[in-house]
């Protein structure tokens, strides 16, 4: 048995620092289960912050990234490589765009959109048009892009000067942002259902007038599905809630089937600016990582699939709900397919923490919202126990 003591000290001894671990040492995962270094188990309803939808140790996953793992496991992006050709035409054939850069994560795939967004606005004679706006309660990444258009205090002032030009806008009010939109502008970008900021769905109007806006202004609009997209809310894509699509889009976190993954989507029109030199990745499109993200995808995409995961989301809607009904410190349930947030009227440390205790992982998107992003994979026994988990760690409030 690994002693989970002597990981803590080789992680304190040795690790940066930049997240709160958990008192416990993970050491496997199973279907929707991890395992600590004692034996006990926990149901996940984190997923390693949504990247495991499919839970752990898909069996056709693993297999695709032995098998690849044993063919070719990387060459630069100066070659054609096949899985990374074939996951895009996945990619791209199912989604609004017409072209798609590999990275490694959502940070660096919100980069990307910044950079991409600006080529091209200069192409088509826009050298002033540089700035951006993002929304209230925003999360878009750490690195220095990204964070410049992440609204938190927080993340931001330890680094500043930040990049220039970031504009806030109000969430889902189109007045607020039509206030920021001149010829500066470059581009407009949306997370359609929030996750960081507290599970917030950008409303139909909203989207619908974004897009408006933005074409009347001459400026992009990007829709960040790092967290919700790939079939996180019910739909392939979140932004299919609102019936319009963006110029660019953004992905990682379930992408690579449980390893390092992210992708810019665009139009033509965007792609059209992009020439070599202008941007590139080491490691994107690793082959090992697109043989399992050509897994996950066909699996999600699987005739069938989403439907059971929206029936699903049904009867976890219905029992968080009745949670709701029996505890006054929960104020709100909200969310969509597998991405539900439950907003109470206090800090919910103390609820994860109890959670964890029954043997159920949670999350948390701000101070007092519990934060679900459970496996897509998950049926009713799941939701019963994980429900009958919360239940005590409330009642233990």
């Amino acid at each position: 048995m690994v002693d989970a003591q002597q990981i803590k000290d080789l992680d304190a001894k040795y690790i940066v620092h930049t997240y709160g671990r958990s008192a416990f040492v993970l050491e496997r995962g199973e279907g929707c289960y991890l395992y600590d270094t004692e034996g006990k188990r926990y149901l996940d309803f984190t997923t390693g912050i949504a990247v495991s939808a499919l839970g752990y140790g898909y069996p056709a996953i693993v297999q695709a990234i032995s098998e690849q793992a044993a063919k070719l496991s990387h060459v630069s992006n100066l070659f054609h490589t096949i899985p990374q050709a074939q996951l895009a035409q996945l990619l791209v054939q199912s989604s609004f765009a017409d072209k798609v850069f590999f990275c490694n994560s959502g940070a660096e795939s919100v980069e990307a959109a910044i950079k991409f967004a600006r080529k091209w606005a200069k192409k088509n004679g826009g050298d002033n048009r540089t700035e951006f706006i993002s929304m209230s309660n925003a999360f878009h990444g750490r690195t220095m892009g990204s964070l410049a258009i992440t609204p938190r205090a927080a993340y931001q002032e330890p680094f500043m000067p930040l990049m220039p030009g970031a504009r806030l806008a109000t969430f889902n009010d189109l007045d607020s942002v039509k206030a920021l939109l001149d010829e500066r502008v470059c581009a407009v970008i949306l997370e359609p259902m929030q996750g960081e900021g507290g599970i917030h769905a950008a409303t139909p109007e909203f989207a619908r007038g974004l897009r408006e806006a933005c074409d009347a202004n001459g400026s992009l609009l990007i829709f960040d599905e790092v967290q919700c997209g790939l079939g996180r809310t019910g739909t392939l894509w979140a932004h299919e809630a609102t019936g319009v699509t963006p110029d660019i889009m953004t992905l990682a976190k379930p992408l690579g089937g449980g390893l390092p993954m992210g992708a810019t989507l665009m139009t033509e029109a965007v792609a059209s600016s992009i020439v070599p030199g202008d941007h590139g990745s080491t490691f994107a499109g690793n082959p090992i990582v697109a043989a399992a993200a050509q897994v996950f995808f066909k699996t999600i995409t699987a005739p069938g699939f989403l439907e059971q995961v929206r029936k699903m989301a049904g009867y976890l809607e219905t029992a968080l709900l009745g949670l709701k009904s029996k505890h006054a410190a929960i104020k709100d349930v909200r969310g969509r397919g597998m991405i539900w947030g439950i907003e109470c009227n206090a800090p919910v440390a103390p609820v994860m923490a109890a959670a964890a205790e029954q043997g159920l992982l949670v999350l948390n998107a701000g101070a007092n919202v519990v934060r679900l992003l459970p496996p897509l994979i998950i049926n009713q026994a799941h939701v019963d126990e994980a429900v009958a988990a919360m239940d005590k760690a409330f009642g233990a409030l």
